[in-house]
C-alpha cells in the first residue's frame, strides 16, 4: 500500500538516548503510546489528526524501534476513526508528513544538525 512509510536511519548515539528523544518526540506531538517494550527500545503510537498545531486530516500510528548499533527504523501507516489501519481512500502525502516531522524532531533532540 503506498500510504505505508518504512524509512531507516543510523545515529552515532547510543540505543537509549534515542529510544528516549523518540518518546520525547512523541510526547510533544501528542501521540499515545499503544505498545512499548523498552528493554527492545521499541515502540508503537498513535498520533491525532493534529500535529503542532497542523491539522494533517488523518491519525497515523508509527512504530519505532532502536537497534544497540544506532539504527532506528520507523514504520507507519493511516488510521481510520476507530483507529484501525486504513486500507483505502487515505489522504496523500499524509503520513509521509509524520513520519518526516518525526524524524526532523528526533535529529533535533539528538544534537544532530538538519541535512543540507
Amino acid at each position: 500500500m503506498a500510504f505505508e512509510q518504512h524509512q531507516e536511519k543510523k545515529y552515532p548515539k547510543d540505543a537509549q538516548s534515542i529510544f528516549q528523544a523518540a518518546l520525547k518526540v512523541t510526547e510533544k506531538f501528542d501521540g499515545k503510546v499503544v505498545s512499548s517494550a523498552p528493554e527492545k527500545f521499541s515502540f508503537t503510537a498513535r498520533f491525532p489528526k493534529t500535529i503542532l498545531g497542523q491539522t494533517l486530516g488523518e491519525r497515523t500510528e508509527l512504530s519505532c524501534t532502536v537497534s544497540a548499533d544506532g539504527n532506528v527504523v520507523v514504520d507507519a501507516f493511516p488510521l481510520d476513526a476507530v483507529e484501525r489501519k486504513l486500507m483505502f481512500g487515505a489522504r496523500k502525502g499524509v503520513t509521509l508528513t509524520v513520519v518526516t516531522w518525526f524524524i526532523a524532531h528526533l535529529e533535533h533532540n539528538l544534537g544532530i544538525p538538519p541535512a543540507q
